[in-house]
């Protein structure tokens, strides 16, 4: 790496295992993408669960030339992340799949998506919901992002079109358009090599 590694913590104790397994997986990271110009992790138990337990939740920021690649919301068994070794192994497993498909687009071994970027509705909640995208990747949307259709007659599993916003919100990448459809119907165009 460019720069050394910076693990951060907030509202939580700093663990020096739990340092010493982050800094394990960030050296196994180079397995899926070389050059790696700097990673970035956050460690933070935001709030309390209904339940009066703490769940911890990892940002993961990796830069690699020309872009960026974020692991900004939980990905895995939410239900496990009261164990901090248990979201760690999420959130690195996610960010492992997002290195592997930059390297694999850098290389032109991957067909590109022709159209809209489509995922399924993953989780929903009053307001808002969390789409998980076909890399991986979760956005979130909320209820006035949904067009044809209501954002009530959404269910968890149905298959979505997205129009990211540009930047980030408040709960990391966000969609500013959703769109339901019947089916996931991918289209691809297998890239020219020059």
């Amino acid at each position: 790496m460019d720069m050394p590694l910076e693990i951060v913590w907030h509202d939580t104790e700093q663990s020096e295992t739990l340092e010493a397994r982050i800094r394990d997986r960030v050296d196994k990271m180079h397995r899926y993408f070389k050059h790696i110009n700097s990673v970035h992790v956050a460690v933070e138990m935001p709030h309390r669960s209904q339940h009066g337990s703490k769940a911890y939740h990892i940002r993961i920021e990796c830069r690699v030339p020309g872009d960026e690649l974020v692991v900004s919301q939980d990905p895995g068994d939410h239900g496990a992340h009261y164990d901090p070794y248990i979201a760690v192994r999420d959130a690195f497993d996610a960010m492992d799949k997002q290195l592997e498909s930059f390297s694999q687009k850098i290389r032109g071994d991957v067909k590109e998506l022709v159209g809209p970027p489509q995922g399924r509705v993953a989780r929903k909640f009053p307001e808002y919901g969390f789409i998980e995208m076909m890399d991986g990747q979760e956005i979130w949307f909320n209820e006035t992002a949904v067009v044809q259709g209501s954002f009530d007659d959404l269910d968890v599993g149905d298959p979505v079109e997205v129009t990211l916003s540009p930047g980030e919100g408040a709960m990391g990448p966000q969609a500013s358009m959703v769109r339901p459809i019947s089916s996931m119907q991918l289209e691809y165009e297998v890239p020219s090599r020059s």
